[in-house]
């Protein structure tokens, strides 16, 4: 178990906080309760300013402010949260906690407190504010990364990177009266690599020592020269997708990289982990990468709407894997039992059916509201049982795994 805090050269303080609040000990513990809040908070905003106009926004617009709520306030917090947990774990160094942690916390929360109405403050100035905490994320990881000299890590920098230019160039866009369709795209496929790259180490991993603990003999392919492959695919096909949208290269490229990314999962034997649920959400949240490569495919030909094939990815790769990883990682690092609750189930059920339900609002025009409505409430279901459940652990708990 990591030890307490202790002071770097800088004078930064560093490890896990043994005194002050519970909830600024550790990286995850502030971002997972603050993300699945979010995550609640903008989309009853978010119903609300479809069903009754209310006004969230300002001069961004309630679509545009949902937009990027979602892909640079509650996705990045998420981020944070993993990396902040996990990258101390890889370089050997002691994590961020404490004060400093506060502060960046605190940084998160300011953006999404001056987004709600930007005009209070002039939507430049709000804009600023809200795109300082990204980049100080990355420069936090850089020097975590560099100093540990885990070079093969770089690439989560680069990801990072390109979340940080989205949250510039769809700020740029909207003050200058675009949409930023682009920015949003990039933001995603940023994502979806991450999730790509990620998933690869942890659930076949997990799905090993899990099949391992029961005596099984058949394990997951472990990561090697396919699944490096597969993820340069997704890759070229998310970044098609991004920059040509409507090309037909980019869908014969997405069509290739849905067949990689569908052998890799059938490589993992998810259906051998059916029984434990917080183990095999991890797979079924996987799965939404391929469906969402073969929906950017028919996309290109004319079938389906950019919105259905952002929200394949958005609400059934991105939000699925990002609850099933909050899950996981709160129990592991409150030292419970690796096992999902009947509670930790249902919320699984509501998000995916919320996943589900988002890109159908597309393809059924004539229930696009009733659609819309019934995915928002149960994407705020998945996460306010999250909160319930998981909230007391996160704020109150301060025990940690060992090991």
């Amino acid at each position: 178990m990591p030890g307490p805090q202790k002071r770097r050269s800088g004078g930064i303080p560093r490890g896990l906080a043994t005194t002050g609040p519970v909830l600024f000990s550790y990286g995850f513990r502030p971002f997972f309760l603050g993300a699945a809040l979010m995550a609640i908070v903008a989309m009853a905003l978010w119903i609300l300013a479809l069903t009754a106009g209310l006004p969230v926004g300002g001069s961004y617009g309630a679509a545009h402010w949902h937009a990027h709520e979602m892909l640079f306030g509650f996705a990045p917090a998420v981020v944070a949260g993993f990396l902040l947990t996990s990258v101390p774990n890889w370089t050997g160094r002691l994590p961020v906690a404490g004060r400093p942690l506060m502060a960046l916390f605190g940084l998160w929360v300011v953006g999404r407190i001056v987004l709600l109405q930007p005009d209070l403050i002039g939507i430049g100035a709000a804009a600023v504010l809200d795109g300082l905490f990204l980049p100080a994320l990355l420069l936090i990881f850089a020097r975590e990364i560099v100093a540990g000299r885990k070079w093969k890590d770089l690439k989560v920098l680069v990801v990072l990177a390109f979340l940080s230019a989205a949250n510039i160039g769809f700020h740029l866009a909207t003050l200058t009266g675009e949409h930023g369709g682009l920015a949003q795209r990039l933001a995603v496929s940023a994502y979806v690599v991450l999730i790509m790259i990620m998933g690869g180490r942890i659930i076949p991993s997990f799905s090993r020592n899990w099949l391992n603990q029961r005596g099984e003999k058949r394990f997951p392919i472990p990561f090697n020269t396919f699944d490096t492959v597969a993820i340069a695919g997704g890759a070229v096909a998310l970044g098609g997708w991004t920059l040509l949208p409507e090309n037909r290269l980019t869908g014969l490229i997405a069509l290739s990289a849905f067949c990689l990314h569908v052998a890799r999962l059938v490589r993992w034997r998810g259906h051998a982990v059916f029984t434990e649920k917080l183990l095999f959400v991890l797979h079924l949240a996987y799965a939404f990468i391929p469906l969402g490569l073969l929906a950017i495919a028919l996309g290109t030909q004319g079938y389906l709407a950019d919105t259905a094939v952002l929200h394949v990815l958005t609400v059934g790769a991105m939000a699925t894997m990002m609850l099933a990883v909050m899950a996981r990682a709160t129990r592991g690092h409150t030292g419970r039992v690796l096992a999902a609750s009947p509670m930790t189930t249902l919320s699984y059920v509501a998000i995916l059916l919320a996943a589900l339900l988002r890109p159908a609002a597309d393809l059924l025009p004539g229930y696009r509201t009733e659609l819309l409505t019934a995915a928002g409430l149960f994407w705020i279901a998945a996460f306010a049982l999250f909160v319930y459940e998981y909230g007391p652990m996160l704020a109150r708990v301060r025990r940690v795994a060992i090991g």
